[in-house]
């Protein structure tokens, strides 16, 4: 019976919990309230604490402090969708409350996972019921009644997963979206499966196998090629301290002559890696801290390959393992050359073209089925040149991780709240080149946004019943701001529905960008209909986006 979790028994309750969801992801995609393909709830919670996986791996934790904290950190960095988020936020909580612990009984177990749904509740504007901020709500409040019970952490996670069992089968009645499809919750089915998972390691069950394709893919160093490389010399060295030293300056200092920064320290040295072109220039300004006492230094343009392997291995032989301190560290940033920058989340050339005609100084891959993490976004915020970089998520399920961002960087984070490309691209249409004011941009930017009408056309994944439709697998479904407007088998026909519902609405100015798979002679055939149908200004761009084959602003 185990009475108390340590670090090493939360470290691999972690573990068993993210193999349990990876397994079960799509069960937990299937949980979807809309037949349009974004059931992406399973994948992004999986994905989201396969991150916390990742760095649990490195470390040995001895401590349920130290197991909690590397936990809450990969989570939050890791943190794909409005699930993920929430997810991390959940795990943060309980980092708080396990905080300097050496191990945790029930009781601490039960006061953990209810200060994790403080911390949950406290970062969501306005939380709906029938989520699993409410399946995470009341399964907390029965551990901590249970502990007072019976101070067992197993006999509290058991009571708590049966309490949010229950309320999950009551989702249904809580939510009217959640009603109509006849389904429960799927973050909070993802929630309780993951306390499954960490409850069976508990109790000594074998773990599943997690996929590997569920692990964080590493980039393939081999493939790059000199172009790719923007800084030539790849410099590690090591200096003994001369005494207490603040190496913040050293640290701003390298990041405005190169990228790729890594500084570890220890009482008595510290160690560096940064790719420069000065490298010189690094050593004098780090020996103004210390002794120098080895330096190794490669010309990557050079030896491309020996990059590859230097990056696995980067350090000099006197120093340790650099591979895992560059993982957890690397990121490039970028000095600032301006006041504002821009960020968009997107998906699609042809979009991804248009915004940067429009401003926006850095691009994140992602949208629909495609939710970026809050470590993908942030990496770019970090190399956006800017004092300040505007965030625009274009996403409803993107806008939270995007938030997440905010106080992990030294960058000011402003995000819009864009729930679809059109908010965004028109957003960056409304804004003066020349204001520098953030009260004012923002001001504009989600003024501008909330006057753009935007349709969507997919398809069905499966049979279903929303709204009065039914709907067959196959069908195409057209969306207006998310809501489900109109069904066919015909696209023709739902286009034509549209230009209808835009002449109506008495729209100005439609643009219509082509998904992936629309052919040039199908993209002009639907700018033909919508300016013969609804008296608009209408232009047509190449978008190149998946999931949708059209995605139309009207304004």
């Amino acid at each position: 019976m185990i009475e108390t979790v340590n670090g090493s028994t939360f470290k691999q309750m972690v573990l068993f919990g993210a193999a349990c969801i990876a397994a079960q992801k799509q069960e937990i995609n299937d949980l979807n309230v809309f037949p349009v393909p974004d059931g992406d709830t399973g994948t992004n919670m999986s994905l989201t604490i396969s991150t916390a996986v990742d760095e649990l791996k490195k470390h040995d934790p001895a401590t349920v402090d130290e197991a909690a904290k590397i936990t809450a950190s990969g989570l939050l960095r890791g943190a794909r969708g409005n699930s993920g988020v929430i997810l991390s936020l959940l795990f943060r909580g309980m980092s708080k409350v396990l905080k300097g612990l050496q191990s945790a009984d029930g009781k601490q177990l039960a006061a953990a996972m209810s200060e994790g749904v403080t911390t949950a509740y406290g970062a969501v504007m306005k939380p709906a019921e029938g989520t699993v901020l409410t399946v995470s709500r009341l399964a907390a409040a029965r551990a901590v009644e249970a502990a007072t019970e019976h101070n067992d952490p197993i006999y509290v996670l058991e009571q708590a997963i049966r309490a949010g069992e229950t309320t999950l089968a009551e989702t249904i009645e809580m939510n009217p979206v959640l009603k109509k499809a006849g389904v429960v919750d799927a973050g909070g089915k993802g929630y309780l499966v993951i306390l499954e998972g960490m409850l069976r390691c508990l109790k000594g069950e074998p773990m599943p196998e997690l996929n590997g394709s569920e692990s964080r893919t590493r980039a393939d160093f081999d493939a790059l090629s000199e172009e790719d490389i923007t800084f030539t010399f790849d410099t590690v060295f090591i200096v003994r301290k001369k005494g207490p030293v603040d190496l913040q300056p050293l640290r701003l200092y390298l990041t405005s002559i190169g990228d790729s920064l890594v500084i570890g320290e220890d009482d008595d040295a510290f160690k560096v890696h940064v790719h420069t072109d000065i490298p010189g220039n690094a050593l004098n300004e780090a020996q103004k801290y210390g002794d120098l006492e080895v330096a190794k230094i490669e010309n990557m343009r050079i030896q491309a390959q020996d990059v590859a392997a230097g990056r696995k291995t980067i350090s000099a032989d006197d120093l340790e393992d650099e591979d895992e301190m560059q993982d957890e560290n690397e990121v490039t940033f970028a000095p600032a050359e301006k006041k504002i920058g821009f960020l968009a989340v997107c998906a699609g050339d042809g979009i991804a073209d248009t915004f940067r005609a429009l401003g926006v100084d850095t691009i994140v891959s992602g949208g629909q089925t495609m939710n970026p993490s809050t470590e993908a976004i942030l990496a770019e915020v970090n190399r956006t040149p800017s004092e300040v970089v505007f965030v625009l998520p274009n996403n409803k399920n993107i806008i939270m991780a995007a938030q997440q961002c905010q106080g992990l960087t030294e960058k000011q984070v402003v995000v819009i709240p864009t729930a679809t490309v059109p908010q965004g691209i028109t957003a960056m249409m409304a804004l003066d080149p020349e204001d520098e004011d953030v009260d004012s941009v923002t001001a504009v930017l989600t003024e501008a946004a909330a006057n753009v009408s935007t349709a969507q056309i997919t398809y069905a994944a499966r049979d279903s019943e929303f709204d009065g439709f039914a709907i067959t697998e196959g069908d195409y479904l057209a969306l207006i701001d998310g809501k489900l407007f109109d069904t066919d088998r015909d696209l023709n026909a739902l286009l034509e529905k549209l230009a209808a519902y835009a002449k109506a609405g008495e729209k100005e100015y439609i643009n219509i960008y082509a998904g992936d798979g629309v052919s040039d002679a199908d993209a002009a055939a639907a700018e033909e209909l919508f300016a013969e149908k609804s008296g608009a200004e209408v232009a047509s761009v190449r978008g190149g986006q998946p999931v949708y084959y059209y995605i139309i602003s009207m304004e």
